[in-house]
């Protein structure tokens, strides 16, 4: 009794500790996905540990980000993982099959199992009652490797729905008004489980959209319960086989508890550049919209893109909107053409896209200078378009549709009767897309193209670092601050020594030559530091580039996971304020570091150029502490057994 669902799946696949707030655990990992932008290196991780099979029951290779082939890059990364697939039993998912979660939640994502993936959107799955945790990849690479996965027992949030959906309203604007309500930091240290008499009015493919959103909170992960609204959805996609029942106890236990009233909201929008700039749509007058782009894992569902083919039907696009669609799955694209909504779409003025990630990751559809463009996105950070000056809005689908034919931003509630859309009796599942492993692998060798480069692995920890402020940053810096991500970069994924050119290039034009000119150094900090994207090359090239340790005032949970895995130790200050004193090219010394953080004591940094000394923190499980001392979790893990 007193369990959530949190609590109720840890327990189940527990392998090791006790599911006690704050302790260590390690949980049995049942599936894995990864996706190109991230699993290049997942798979070269994974080449060096020298395993034969994989120990989940289920991992799947998605390429769904760098799916544009400008040049050979993409393309034999893309070969790569194929061969990686097929060499250690991976599921291998083909260009042009859809976007890892959207796919994920059609086809293998099960209540009360536990998936572990490279891509921060991973808790999608959790609007199936699964628990769905984004991390870099090398926690990945080991959790196929080995099975298992580690984690600090988190703090769970209820979040309970009660009352009724406005017509109109959607469930993107319901992760809307919760980012409003608890910002991007919101969520940090928790996992977010859904409850109420208000869940019933969401769809799986609703609730999906909120759990993937749960990432822009910065929490863990976000479940739904796995009930009738589950089970309807998984007869519906051919796999009742996989349902079960999960709902927490009456008297569950939650560390926070907040209640919202559906009733309550209305279409909202995230104004630049943050998804919780949130507003009412109404309040927004006469903004000229340039772009409309609908889809990304967030809202490419059936459901979504039914709604807004209805909208369109017999209507036109704006002259002055370019209006782009990108599906969720082959599945749901090849129904669409079935019945005859890919054709309304087209008619009224859409340019349809491959069903991919595509504009949401910056490849390609890049808005023109000074654009404003409507996503039904999940980020808006600056840039992270294509185009640095481009304003981006998130909204959702029916948002989207409504401005389209406008023009203008528009509250769909203006527009008229809401479109009815009817949930297909069974989806159809195109196949074809899959590679699935042969029984016989032996022999099987991986295919690396030219472009692929050894990953860096770093050295054990030395007792005392030393070396200068590279560089000083502000409050919630992103990995797309860290290490850019558009259609230029993203095929040098597989390229760390490529990518450093350009690492923090959203700040500073030249941080990879103070770099090497000063043979490494320090990076400083605001709050939130990392926020966004699981990539694990926001800690690898500056690895690379020799940063020793990453000193903030607070860190986003995936990002100083990775950088732990990199051995790049991320300290915060002991007093915040001490941020302020510290600037770029201060000469700095962290002393017996190692005796510190055995003994679970501040760290002496002094600061030579000024003659101040400061006291910084670690704060991570003696796991972690190990990890940093061989210079890195995949040192560690080629030392340890089973």
């Amino acid at each position: 009794m007193n369990k959530s669902l949190t609590y109720k799946i840890l327990e189940k696949n527990l392998l090791k500790g006790r599911v006690v707030e704050e302790n260590e655990i390690s949980i049995k990992v049942n599936q894995t996905l990864t996706q190109d932008s991230t699993g290049t290196m997942v798979y070269l991780q994974l080449e060096s540990m020298g395993i034969k099979d994989i120990k989940t029951d289920l991992s799947v290779a998605y390429i769904d980000h760098n799916t544009l082939q400008t040049g050979f890059e993409n393309a034999d990364d893309h070969e790569f993982i194929k061969s990686a697939a097929a060499k250690y039993g991976i599921i291998f998912s083909k260009p042009g099959n859809g976007i890892c979660h959207q796919l994920h939640l059609e086809r293998f994502g099960k209540p009360t199992d536990v998936l572990i993936g490279s891509d921060s959107h991973t808790p999608t799955c959790g609007g199936l009652g699964m628990l769905s945790i984004g991390s870099g990849g090398l926690d990945v690479a080991v959790a196929m490797a080995k099975g298992y996965y580690f984690l600090k027992v988190p703090k769970v949030l209820n979040v309970e729905l009660k009352g009724k959906l406005n017509p109109w309203v959607s469930a993107k604007d319901v992760i809307l008004f919760i980012l409003k309500k608890l910002s991007v930091k919101g969520g940090v240290g928790y996992v977010i489980e859904y409850s109420g008499e208000g869940i019933k009015e969401l769809s799986v493919t609703d609730r999906a959209t909120i759990t993937n959103m749960g990432a822009e909170l910065g929490a863990t992960t976000s479940i739904f319960p796995s009930d009738e609204i589950t089970k309807d959805f998984l007869v519906r996609q051919g796999r009742e086989k996989d349902f079960k029942y999960l709902t927490a106890d009456d008297d569950a236990h939650y560390d926070k508890k907040i209640k919202i009233d559906l009733s309550d909201i209305k279409p909202m929008t995230a104004m630049p550049h943050s998804p919780d700039n949130v507003f009412q749509i109404k309040d927004i007058k006469e903004l000229k919209v340039d772009q409309v782009v609908i889809g990304s894992c967030t809202n490419s569902s059936y459901t979504d893109l039914m709604k807004v083919a209805k909208i369109l039907k017999g209507k036109k696009v704006h002259p002055d909107v370019s209006l782009v669609i990108s599906p969720g799955s082959s599945n749901i694209l090849g129904m669409m053409a079935d019945n005859g909504a890919l054709g309304d779409l087209i008619s009224a003025g859409a340019r349809i896209i491959e069903a991919a990630c595509g504009p949401c990751i910056g490849m390609g559809q890049a808005p023109k200078t000074d654009a404003v463009s409507l996503r039904t996105f999940n980020r808006n950070f600056k840039g992270r378009c294509g185009t640095k000056s481009a304003d981006v809005y998130l909204v959702s689908p029916e948002t989207a549709a409504v401005s389209a034919i406008a023009g203008y931003l528009t509250d769909p509630s203006t527009f008229g009767e809401m479109p009815d859309i009817k949930i297909p009796q069974k989806y159809d599942v195109y196949d074809n897309y899959f590679i699935y492993p042969l029984e016989n692998r032996e022999g099987l060798e991986v295919k690396m193209g030219p472009n692929i480069k050894p990953f860096p692995v770093n050295k054990a920890l030395k007792p005392n670092l030393n070396g200068k402020v590279l560089l000083k940053t502000g409050d919630n810096i992103t990995t797309d601050d860290i290490m850019p991500s558009n259609a230029k970069l993203l095929p040098y994924r597989s390229n760390i020594p490529e990518l450093s050119k350009y690492c923090f290039g959203t700040i500073v034009d030249d941080f990879d030559i103070r770099a090497k000119e000063n043979k490494g150094g320090f990076v400083i900090g605001g709050e939130n530091y990392g926020q966004g994207s699981s990539r694990e090359h926001a800690a690898l090239v500056p690895l690379y580039l020799g940063v020793k340790a990453v000193i903030a005032k607070s860190f986003a949970r995936i990002h100083k996971s990775n950088l732990i895995n990199s051995g790049i130790i991320p300290f915060i200050f002991k007093n915040k304020d001490d941020y302020y004193i510290l600037d770029e090219f201060d000469e700095i010394e962290l002393v017996d570091v190692i005796e510190s953080l055995d003994s679970s004591t501040e760290i002496k940094l002094i600061n030579r150029t000024k003659n101040i000394t400061m006291e910084l923190i670690f704060q991570g499980s003696k796991r972690d502490i190990e990890i940093l001392k061989k210079g890195g979790y995949l040192n560690f893990a080629k030392k340890i057994n089973d």
